[in-house]
């Protein structure tokens, strides 16, 4: 039989309880990792497709920022409902439907005619793809104790470089289609990119399992120890915390944490869906455009495990979050002053993602830190839903400003800003709940932990 003494107690897990964790790791997170590349891969094409999509369309930049972004609105307001249907009917088949749902409006926004039909199908694919990854996160919730779910969320996150490192490259090939049957490049990246979404829609159905109770894959020693595990962690949240719907959506850390993640998504998405135009600026051709915005995504790869590790031994997060915003705002504003300089230019482009995907890695645990039952399904859900407000603003702020000044400067200032602002408002969430927690000591942070080693 598993102990589940030092886990209960705060003290660590024992190594026969972490190879039962990285067990369940290894089991969910790749499926779901593979999932995540593809959503986020046909979240962000567009970007790629607008080197010569936006000419045939008729789309100038703010026009192009805005249609864009209509996608984070729909995300925005279908978001909380489909997190509570996931919480009702089971993440195996809520998640198989929305991966087959966006896989097809996916593959149909080929077929659009102007920025009127683009706008609609991007809108259409927010309502489609809306609650995976906030189910995800709360899926995480049913699996992983707190003290490694900050891992669990890295490897998870993993997705967004891997779908810029693998996607950049192969959208900017995928333009060469043009002319083949008759379809423009950017009809077919869209078409044969939005088909891996649905074929993995019914592999999940079949594949994923609800919660630990279910898992036939573990021992039922295994399952014991792991369903104590976390029904303890729940009662204890629950005992600090109202496990409610209803107060997770008047409780300030969870409004707060919604506005930091609208500030940083404002970023993360804008940058993102502008980086081949702004490389493309520099002076490469559109297939070099692919390659190079791999780059920056490389260097997240790396740093995103490495900040996760470092936060989960560290203790208090939010040291590590805002660190890793303000890493993005400086190397935005670095990049403003760049432009002359097409190798300075990328190599804060770098600076700017790894801070981004550092923020993203060590953010997700703190909200379900302090949220469980159905606060963590509608928590969760509001904090990403009204942060993805911020990918439909960041997009569109950086082609109103584009256009109006003929260049990116004052568009990447605009971010910093924004980055900055998030990093503050974390700390706020930080220190509160470290003083509700009596742990404010003043030894936490990167550089404390970055002192005891990895």
């Amino acid at each position: 039989m598993v102990s589940v003494t030092a886990a209960s107690a705060g003290a660590g897990f024992t190594r026969e309880q972490e190879k039962i964790l990285s067990k369940v790791l290894w089991r969910i997170v790749p499926f779901l990792l593979l999932c995540y590349i593809v959503a986020y891969l046909d979240r962000v094409n567009v970007g790629i497709a607008s080197l010569t999509m936006n000419g045939d369309l008729g789309l100038s930049p703010s026009a192009f920022g805005w249609s864009a972004g209509l996608f984070f609105f729909g995300y925005f307001l279908a978001e909380v409902p489909s997190n509570l249907a996931l919480q009702a009917v089971g993440a195996r088949k809520w998640i198989a439907r929305i991966l087959i749902t966006w896989g097809l409006i996916s593959a149909a926004t080929a077929f659009v005619v102007g920025p009127m039909s683009f706008g609609v199908m991007r809108f259409l694919l927010g309502l489609g793809e809306a609650g995976f990854t906030p189910g995800v996160f709360l899926y995480f919730t049913y699996w992983f104790p707190a003290r490694v779910r900050g891992r669990a969320t890295a490897a998870f996150l993993l997705g967004i470089p891997i779908a810029n490192i693998v996607g950049a490259p192969i959208s900017s090939s995928l333009l060469a289609f043009d002319g083949l049957a008759g379809l423009h490049g950017w009809q077919w990246l869209l078409i044969l990119e939005g088909l891996p979404a649905i074929l993995l829609g019914f592999v999940c159905f079949f594949t994923l399992t609800d919660k630990p109770e279910q898992a036939k894959w573990l021992s039922p020693e295994e399952r014991s120890w792991l369903t104590e595990v976390l029904v303890a962690e729940r009662a204890a949240i629950a005992a600090k915390h109202s496990s409610r719907l209803r107060d997770a959506f008047i409780n300030w850390r969870v409004l707060v944490c919604a506005a930091v993640n609208f500030c940083a998504i404002i970023g993360s998405v804008g940058l993102g869906l502008w980086m081949p135009q702004i490389i493309k600026g520099l002076g490469f051709g559109v297939v070099a455009v692919g390659f190079i915005a791999a780059i920056p995504y490389v260097c997240g790869a790396i740093a995103i495990m490495l900040w996760a590790r470092l936060s989960d031994k560290g203790g208090e997060r939010s040291w590590f979050v805002a660190s890793a915003l303000l890493l993005g705002a400086v190397s935005l504003v670095a990049c403003s002053y760049a432009t002359s300089s097409a190798l300075t230019s990328v190599v804060a482009l770098c600076g700017a993602v790894v801070g981004i995907m550092c923020y993203q890695s060590t953010f997700w645990p703190i909200p379900s830190s302090f949220l469980t039952g159905s606060a963590a399904a509608g928590g969760l859900a509001m904090i990403v839903s009204i942060g993805n407000l911020g990918g439909f603003v960041g997009p569109y702020l950086i082609g109103v400003i584009k256009q109006s000044t003929d260049s990116f400067s004052w568009a990447l200032i605009s971010v910093a800003a924004f980055l900055t602002l998030a990093a503050i408002l974390i700390r706020v969430v930080g220190v509160s709940l470290q003083r509700q927690a009596g742990a404010a000591d003043g030894r936490t942070g990167p550089i404390a932990t970055l002192s005891k080693g990895i």
